[in-house]
Order: structure tokens, then C-alpha cells, then sequence
């Protein structure tokens, strides 16, 4: 069904079509709509869920882990300083193998305060052995969350899953969008049965101390279901469109990257302006394309090299700062390139829409004009920017 509607409506519809057993969260801007309609939904009998009040993210994570142990499906959200606060309890979730599902409604980090879209929060978490997947658009955002609970509770994986969407530009945003019939989602996911809970009639520890024995062995598990994982959400992929009959992309897209000399690399909402520019472009004779990663944790290295294969010139675009480095996924996509072979040049990197700054057409045309020029590490490039249309750009 063709519904216009806006992000967050499409997060909530399809949790509300999930069935968790218990919705946790703490309001946070840009976040809040998600699960104030959550809560409209339970109050109103559409949802039938226990929606647990907390005083902050920190509780709520808490809850939500608590609650997946004992045998129930469980559903958060939050955004930047929130996800934060939660992150003490997310190394948690993901080391005692709980399929919680969080939708991360990405803001930009204080100080200074700043309610507005980047990557900085989820990437701050990059490590905690969550899954992370991106969306680009509304569709996506309603999509991802289905495949996100396949992935996080098959019962090779067992670990929770971060879907992440661009607050404001897509949370805030209406597109239309085809919302899923409930019969498609049962068809697809099946009720939650836990491999593992707390059962007073089947006793069990989790989450107990982990001496230098074992810890090891915790990390490298985790490590290898992430590797064998990927094999699993590329299953999803077609298994998804199979059901749902439209395609979603689970791992990476390839935009006109075939016969490119010049390939920029990002993620999110950024990704339909950066088609529309290589389509501009691709028009006036230029070999550019894209590789949209959907899939951040596990990085889909293989797919990725295969993508890359035979291009000259390769740019990442980053809504985040490492500070004291470069960009999360240029550290990546540069190692990623060594490891495989696959650059005739160094990685390009650069930095752009933090805090919420646009990112338009003409930035991006700027960067391809860049990715020719081999761009330095850790420059920036015209900084005066700032008081003229453009948005500053560093280079990484």
C-alpha cells in the first residue's frame, strides 16, 4: 500500500508490525516521534506491548536488555547524547548475545549543542559489537527493520542490531512509500523464540565475570559470527525481495559503478544527492558511480573490493570525524584498499555535513574534482566557505 508518510512514522508502523513484546525509550530530539507514536499505538490497543517509562537512555537500554533476557522481543531508540548514555549498556547487550533492536535517529554530538544530523553518535559506538545498517531513504528506514530482527534473531547470530537513520532529513522528512501488509512480515519474520532466556525452571548467568581465560574467546566469537554473518544478510537480501517484492538492499549498492574511473563511498540519506550528481555527470561524458554501504558492522569487505575493481580514483565521503585522525569510514575503506589491492592511489577522504550542514549538488561535484587532484590528508579546503553557499569541506 502506497502510504506518504513521515520516517519516523515509518520506523514505528513497522515495529507495530514486528509485535515486540516491550518498547523502552527515553524522548530525544530527533528521535521522540518514533516512540510517542509507539505509545499512541499501545494506549490505543494496536500495539499490544508493555511500554515501560524510564528517566533516561541509560534505563532504557537497561530495560530492553533485561526484558530480551527473559524471552521477549524488545525494541529502543534514541539519538546522539542519548545513544551515548546508553553506551555503557550496549557493550552489554552485544556480550551477552541479546538481539535487541535500536533505531538510532542520527544527531550530531555536543559540545556545543547541536540538534542536527551527522554520523558521530553511531560511529562513536562502531565498536560494540552491534550490527549497524544505514538507510538512505523513508522506504529503507521501514524495510531495514525487519531485516534487522531476521538477522539479529537468527539463532547463528544472536546479536543486536542498530538501524540507523539521518534525524530530521529522513526522521522528519515525508516520502511516499509502499508500507508492508501484515501478512508479508509474518511470512518473513516469525514469532521470537529465544535460544536462551532467564528461566527460573532452567537456570542460567549471563553477563558473569570473564577472566583473561576466557574474555578472549568472548571477543573472537563475537568477532566470527560478524565474518559469518555476512553471508547471512546476503541471504536476507533475497529472501526479502522474494516476500516483501521489492528489493532492499542489506549489504552495499553499486551506483553506475561499472566501466567508472572515479568512485565516491558514503552512507545515509546523502546517497540519493550523490546519484542524482553522478547521473549529471555520467550525462556530460564523466565515468563517476557510488558505492552506498548500507552494512557498516560487519563491513562487507569483499563486496566492497568487488565493487572498487579497476577504479582509478576512490573517495569517501564522511558525516563523522575521528578527531586527532580522519573519517570512520575512510580509515576503513584505506585499509580495506591496501589489504585487497585494490588502489592505483591513496584513498581520498573527506568530511562534510557536520552538525547538520547541507551537503548540495555542487559540494559533491567539488569532491569528484578533488578525488582527480589526489587530496592530502588532514587539509581543509576552503575554509571561507562558511559565509557563502557552499559548506565547508575537509579533506582526510
Amino acid at each position: 500500500m502506497k502510504v506518504f508518510m513521515e520516517g519516523s512514522h515509518a520506523a514505528a508502523e513497522a515495529v507495530k508490525m514486528i509485535k515486540p513484546g516491550v518498547v523502552c525509550a527515553y524522548p530525544i530530539t530527533p528521535q521522540t516521534h518514533i516512540v510517542e507514536r509507539l505509545s499512541e499505538m499501545v494506549a490505543g490497543g494496536e500495539l499490544d506491548a508493555e511500554y515501560v517509562n524510564v528517566e533516561s537512555e541509560h534505563s532504557a537500554a537497561s530495560v530492553v536488555l533485561g526484558s530480551t533476557a527473559a524471552g521477549a522481543r524488545s525494541y529502543t531508540a534514541t539519538s546522539s547524547q542519548g545513544l551515548i548514555l546508553m553506551s555503557e549498556v550496549l557493550f552489554n547487550i552485544a556480550g551477552m548475545r541479546l538481539p535487541v533492536v535500536l533505531t538510532c535517529v542520527n544527531r550530531a554530538l555536543s559540545a556545543p549543542i547541536n540538534i542536527w544530523n551527522d554520523h558521530q553518535d553511531s560511529m562513536a559506538v562502531r565498536d560494540s559489537g552491534w550490527i549497524q545498517l544505514y538507510a538512505e531513504n523513508n522506504q529503507e528506514v521501514h524495510d531495514l527493520h525487519f531485516a534487522a530482527y531476521k538477522i539479529a534473531e537468527h539463532k547463528d547470530i544472536m546479536l543486536p542490531v542498530m538501524v540507523c537513520m539521518d534525524g530530521f532529513i529522513l526522521s522528519h522528512g515525508y516520502e511516499v512509500l509502499d508500507l508492508a501488509e501484515q501478512s508479508q512480515v509474518d511470512k518473513y519474520l516469525p514469532g521470537y523464540k529465544p535460544a536462551y532466556k532467564l528461566d527460573t525452571e532452567d537456570p542460567l548467568t549471563m553477563g558473569l565475570l570473564g577472566s583473561p581465560e576466557v574474555y578472549t574467546e568472548t571477543r573472537y566469537a563475537i568477532q566470527k559470527t560478524m565474518d559469518e554473518a555476512l553471508a547471512l544478510i546476503e541471504k536476507e537480501e533475497r529472501e526479502f525481495e522474494k516476500i516483501f517484492n521489492r528489493k532492499q538492499p542489506l549489504l552495499i549498492e553499486s551506483y553506475k559503478t561499472e566501466g567508472a574511473d572515479k568512485v565516491l563511498i558514503a552512507m545515509g540519506s546523502i546517497c540519493g544527492t550523490i546519484k542524482e550528481v553522478v547521473d549529471e555527470l555520467r550525462a556530460k561524458g564523466q565515468k563517476v558511480g557510488l558505492v552506498k554501504i548500507v552494512c557498516f558492522r560487519p563491513l562487507p569487505v569483499e563486496k566492497i573490493s568487488q565493487a572498487l575493481k579497476g577504479v582509478k580514483h576512490i573517495g569517501v565521503l564522511d558525516k563523522a570525524i575521528s578527531l586527532g585522525a580522519f573519517g570512520p569510514l575512510h580509515l576503513e575503506i584505506s585499509a580495506l584498499a591496501q589489504i585487497k589491492n585494490i588502489a592505483t592511489q591513496p584513498v581520498s577522504g573527506f568530511i562534510a555535513g557536520l552538525g547538520g550542514r547541507d551537503i548540495r549538488p555542487k559540494t559533491i561535484k567539488e569532491i569528484f574534482s578533488l578525488m582527480d587532484k589526489g587530496a592530502q590528508a588532514a587539509s581543509f579546503v576552503d575554509l571561507n566557505k562558511w559565509y557563502k553557499e557552499e559548506s565547508p569541506i575537509m579533506v582526510s
